[in-house]
Order: structure tokens, then C-alpha cells, then sequence
């Protein structure tokens, strides 16, 4: 038989829309309403403002370890603005930006990075599941609503982000493929914020882009400039509509960077150049769009100082109700009485030994 020639995909389309000064390429900006603009800014101003303050509380001792999103609010908000609310959000742990176009609350993410249980809580009303520590085991979570949605004959339409790191996993490469075979309303973010805790991005994969892993399980794929909310929200609004129509799943990879740390727990300057991160600064998904709103006649420095006011008192009213509300919240002793019907002696010991050290921690308090 004579050898024949498999024609597969050999291209794959980059998007970019804003440069990194606020400049737009009229002919592929898209058709926004100004109220939605306008509205994406006030929630990317609230994010990273609301970030710097987490930040600082957890330096103050007052919220545990958590993983800041500064760099990459324009991956999160472009991606989720054309969902509807019937929609599903199936976030991993730095969608922060996300979560508050979804409507939650900043008080809830305080209490829930003090480790309550109450801050993980989810109104019946919000499609969304909770955060997702473990890399990648949310892309299977979505890829099960999706087909569930599918097998009820809804429209609606699953959403997953991820990093670059997850794409290394088991779980990316089954979700993908049952997506592609299942045809299925699901689509998958990538937030390729160049490094995968302390590993880069060279050392996931010898792929030239993240995106092009669509083609292996047969489902769409496009690279956008993750930096730029007008390239992440045309590229998602028309993952959606295919969704939408029954056209299936899409990858999208964003290419962006984390500013800051990969957790409070983290030290990137051991592993990765002042320089590189200077570069990316110069990229800022905020001053970008706000450059191209200030252009638009949209955004004035005024709006932006009375703006910046208002995010601030918003964050201290709940930065004051989310400390005033764990008062009330969590009694450590009930971590021991929900594990098992019969509590097991050695569970009853660790129990004794709990009491013991909190009251003599109380006398010390008192006496200090």
C-alpha cells in the first residue's frame, strides 16, 4: 500500500488586540457596551486592590497562606464576562477576579483564607463550585457538569481554568479528550502564567504553544495575549456562542504572568530574575486597559481617584465585617465529632490533648 499523507491542523491563531501601552487595533476591537467596560474595570481595579490588602493582612498574621492574582485579572474577567449566570464556574485557586464578577462577596474570601469552612460557602444561586487546591482535579469536575448539561439538553455552558502546570497532569489530558469525543459545552482556560510554582514553563512540555494540545483530542484551540481583557473576552465570548450551539469545547491559553508570588509561602526571587518580572510589569493588564478606556473618552483620572476611594472603603467595611463575623464562627472542637459515627480512642486522645493546649494557650493570654 502506498504511504499517504494525514493532513492535520498545522496553525494555530494568536490574538491580540491591546498593546501593552493601551493601543488598539481598530480592526479587531470588538463591539462592547461602554456600561460593560466600564464595569470590567471597576471589578479589575477591586481585584487587584483588594489583593494588595490580602496581602498585607497576611503579613499581619490576620488571613492564612493564600495565592495572590496580581498580573493575571484580565485572564479571569475576559473569560468570565460572556457567561450567563445559568453558566458554570469551575475555578481552580487563583480565579479571585472571577469569583467577584460572580458575585462573591470579599468578606467570604477573608473567612475562607482564615480557614473557616463558612468562607467555602456557595449561594444555590451562583453556578460555581469552590476552589480547587489539587492541580488540575477541577478540569475532570467540569468536563462531568458539561456532560451532565449536555445529557439534560440545557445551553448552557462549563467554564474551568487552570495553569500551565496542570497541563503536565493526567486529569488535563482525560478531561480534554472526553470533552472532544463527547463533543461537549466546556471551556477549558488556561492561565499560562510562564511558571508552574518554581518550574517553567519550558520544563512542562517541548510544545511550542499550550494551545496546540487542542488538536490532539480534536476540539478548538487559540493563544491569546492573557494581558489583554479585549483579546480574552472575544476569544471566550466565541468559545461560549460554539459551546453554546452545540460546536463543543475549546482550549484557551492565556499568556500571562504572575506578578507576585505563587503563595504567600513562596520566595520566586530564588528561582526567577528580577529582570523578567520588570518586563512583565510593563505588560500590566490594569494601566493597559485603563490607557485604552482613558483613549475612548470612558475613563478620566478623576473617575479613577473617586473609584480608588470608594474600592478602598468597600475593602475596610469588609475587611471589618469578615473579622467582626469569625468571632462568632468555628468552634475548633467540632473538626473532631463529624469524621466518624463512634469516635475511635486515638481520635478521642488527639481530642483531650486539643482542649488542654487551648485552655492553657486562653490562661497564658490572660495573664500576659
Amino acid at each position: 500500500m502506498p504511504k499517504t499523507r494525514i493532513v492535520l491542523p498545522d496553525s494555530l491563531d494568536y490574538l491580540s488586540i491591546l498593546d501593552e501601552h493601551g493601543t488598539v487595533d481598530t480592526d479587531l476591537e470588538p463591539t462592547v457596551d461602554d456600561s460593560l467596560l466600564l464595569r470590567l474595570h471597576r471589578t479589575m481595579l477591586l481585584a487587584r486592590r483588594f489583593d494588595e490588602r490580602l496581602l498585607s493582612l497576611q503579613r499581619q498574621g490576620r488571613i492564612g497562606t493564600f495565592p495572590p492574582i496580581a498580573g493575571q485579572e484580565a485572564a479571569h474577567l475576559g473569560a468570565v464576562a460572556p457567561l450567563r449566570v445559568s453558566d458554570w464556574v469551575v475555578p481552580a485557586f487563583r480565579e479571585m477576579a472571577a469569583d467577584l464578577w460572580r458575585g462573591r462577596s470579599l468578606e467570604s474570601i477573608i473567612i475562607y483564607n482564615n480557614g473557616f469552612n463558612e468562607g467555602s460557602r456557595i449561594p444555590a444561586e451562583r453556578n460555581d463550585m469552590p476552589i480547587s487546591v489539587p492541580v488540575g482535579s477541577q478540569i475532570l469536575h467540569a468536563v462531568g457538569i458539561a456532560w451532565g448539561m449536555k445529557y439534560r439538553g440545557t445551553d448552557d455552558v462549563a467554564m474551568t481554568f487552570f495553569g500551565d502546570g496542570a497541563t503536565s497532569q493526567g486529569d488535563f489530558h482525560e478531561g480534554l479528550n472526553f470533552a472532544g469525543v463527547f463533543q461537549l459545552p466546556v471551556v477549558f482556560v488556561c492561565q499560562n502564567n510562564q511558571w508552574a510554582i518554581s518550574i517553567p514553563r519550558s520544563k512542562q512540555t517541548r510544545s511550542q504553544t499550550l494551545a496546540q494540545k487542542a488538536f490532539a483530542y480534536g476540539i478548538s484551540g487559540v493563544q491569546v495575549d492573557g494581558n489583554d481583557i479585549l483579546a480574552v473576552y472575544v476569544a471566550a465570548r466565541e468559545a461560549v456562542e460554539r459551546a453554546r450551539s452545540g460546536g463543543g469545547a475549546t482550549l484557551i491559553e492565556c499568556v500571562t504572568y504572575r506578578m507576585a508570588v505563587h503563595t504567600t509561602a513562596d520566595d520566586p526571587k530564588r528561582y526567577r530574575p528580577d529582570a523578567e518580572v520588570e518586563e512583565w510589569r510593563r505588560k500590566d493588564p490594569l494601566t493597559r486597559f485603563q490607557g485604552y478606556l482613558a483613549a475612548k473618552g470612558l475613563l478620566t483620572a478623576d473617575a479613577v481617584k473617586a473609584e480608588e476611594e470608594a474600592i478602598a472603603a468597600e475593602i475596610q467595611t469588609a475587611v471589618a465585617r469578615a473579622e467582626e463575623e469569625m468571632k462568632a464562627l468555628g468552634d475548633p472542637m467540632l473538626m473532631f465529632e463529624h469524621a466518624y459515627a463512634e469516635m475511635p480512642e486515638y481520635l478521642g486522645e488527639q481530642r483531650a490533648d486539643f482542649i488542654r493546649f487551648v485552655h492553657a494557650t486562653q490562661k497564658e493570654e490572660k495573664h500576659a
